[in-house]
């Protein structure tokens, strides 16, 4: 395929885009479901949905915030339980607000189950923040402190998450980092709360606070982003801060989450496939968003990337035409390019042509010749003339129809 696309996206690179080893961590079944639209599924599609997680190689999930009361509780330590019973490659991980009271359940649960659990903990730190909590930065430090001095006694594995990092300023995150790198946390989550960051902010982020730890003589800081997508830069931010050095990032499945949402882990495990940045099997990508859709009841746009239902249909003509025309000298994965970035067949589905008011003969041949209709050019231009005259794409069934009613 070298020969015959011309990628502008690889010229000028001397080296991989993505750095090998970058973690994903879903967020779906904590910050997804956070979003005032959204169902919290039962436990057992919440089983099923850590399975497919599994399946696809994502490394960690948020699978809930037991602080939050009785029912978290029960879900968190069933899917713990349920990581454990069937020896999941999955590390459970569970939110809390940096406070000794929300990190005592985790520690519990973890206890309880026999198997890790990282905390999350989470602290605004940004100027707004402080201002509307009336908080300064002696108090962050306090409520910092007493918290990771209980989860350095309880041996509890942190992740230390300062809210809207990216609006925080250097002299509140320095010694709050560290602050919690001398306690012995070795996981720093830079966030983007509000979907406020541009790639040239995460750079500058990402970069400020490695100077931090090798200032310091610490090498070994995981550094992890998680971003909303308010600005509609949710997965092109996740992709930069990849390239840029975090570590592990974060997203939900199909984006969703509070206001417009997360940065969605199904688009960005499909541009690490197509970045050559993700060995995992993607085979169940369509099936996991599938099942999210409806155990969230959350709508899947007709356009949206690979899942939509307009991801790879085409009614116009000429793009029916080209998509036709390489089909028939066989090349399917040619066919599979022609008019689409991303090739539907690595991801189990496949093109579509159909006819509608933009469609050409082209159309029409292919999709009686699919069905093995034999009706000639004239049944051929008595569905175009009538597809001409309607304002949308006609369904299988219309179709059908003027099929059965065709006066020749």
């Amino acid at each position: 395929m070298q020969d015959i696309i011309y990628d502008w996206n690889e010229q000028k690179r001397n080296m991989r885009v993505i750095p090998e080893g970058v973690e994903l961590f879903d967020e779906t079944l904590r910050d997804g479901i956070q979003s005032p639209s959204v169902i919290d599924p039962p436990i057992e599609t919440k089983l099923k949905m850590i399975d497919l997680m599994c399946e696809l190689g994502i490394n960690a999930a948020d699978v809930g915030l037991p602080g939050a009361g009785e029912r978290a509780v029960n879900d968190v330590r069933a899917i713990a339980k349920h990581v454990r019973d069937n020896n999941l490659p999955i590390e459970v991980c569970a939110a809390g607000r940096t406070l000794r009271r929300d990190l005592e359940p985790i520690a519990k649960i973890r206890d309880e189950v026999g198997i890790p659990i990282v905390a999350y903990a989470f602290l605004g730190t940004s100027p707004i923040r402080q201002l509307a909590e009336n908080w300064d930065l002696s108090k962050l430090m306090r409520t910092a402190e007493d918290a990771l001095r209980f989860a350095q006694e309880e041996d509890l594995a942190i992740s230390f998450v300062t809210e809207d990092t990216i609006r925080s300023k250097p002299d509140t995150l320095d010694p709050l980092f560290r602050l919690a790198l001398n306690l012995g946390v070795r996981q720093l989550t830079l966030c983007d709360t509000v979907g406020h960051a541009s790639p040239d902010g995460i750079r500058n982020l990402i970069d400020w606070t490695r100077g931090l730890t090798r200032g310091m003589g610490i090498e070994d800081v995981k550094l992890e982003w998680h971003g909303h997508n308010d600005r509609g830069l949710g997965v092109t931010n996740a992709i930069f801060a990849a390239e840029y050095g975090c570590q592990r990032i974060h997203g939900t499945c199909l984006g969703i989450g509070e206001r417009v949402g997360n940065a969605s882990i199904d688009q960005i495990i499909l541009n690490l496939k197509l970045m050559g940045a993700y060995p995992n099997a993607t085979d169940a990508l369509v099936e996991y968003c599938d099942l999210t859709s409806q155990a969230c009841a959350v709508s899947i746009p007709d356009n949206y990337p690979l899942v939509g239902k307009d991801a790879f249909r085409t009614a116009t003509g000429v793009h029916a035409a080209a998509v036709i025309k390489a089909e028939k000298v066989g090349a399917s994965e040619l066919a599979d390019l022609i008019y689409s970035g991303v090739p539907a067949g690595w991801f189990g589905k496949s093109q579509k042509i159909e006819i509608g008011p933009m469609s050409g003969l082209s159309n029409v041949r292919y999709w009686l010749a699919k069905r093995n209709v034999d009706g000639g050019d004239a049944l051929a231009n008595y569905i175009l003339e009538e597809a001409k005259k309607s304002p949308v794409t006609l369904t299988d069934a219309k179709i059908e129809k003027l099929v059965d009613g065709f006066p020749g």
